[in-house]
């Protein structure tokens, strides 16, 4: 990468503050709500309605501070929303309303 071209916050390779940082290299356990936004995605993707180019636009384009307090599977529902509303596949009505229900 050239020394003059800014980082996007998401570009943390060879960043030093991340560097000590240790690689988790353990497979984990994936939680229901991991699952459920993987399968929202695929099938999203197998529908038609979002690539998964548009996913990762969506989280490339969160907010610093909100990226790096999100999980990884916090970004990428935080993307499809994103993506489904400025699509309007849903509306944010609908949205909010479902988020009340849980």
């Amino acid at each position: 990468m050239d020394k003059d071209t800014p980082r996007a916050m998401h570009d943390l390779g060879g960043v030093s503050q991340f560097m000590c940082d240790a690689v988790e290299t353990e497979a984990h356990a994936l939680t229901d709500f991991d699952r459920e936004v993987d399968a929202i995605r695929q099938i999203l993707g197998v529908k038609q309605v979002m690539s998964v180019d548009e996913l990762r636009r969506g989280i490339e384009a969160i907010p610093e501070g909100e990226y790096h307090r999100l999980s990884y599977y916090q970004r990428w529902i935080r993307s499809i929303a994103s993506t489904l509303l400025r699509k309007g596949v849903i509306e944010e009505g609908e949205l909010l309303a479902a988020l009340e229900c849980c």
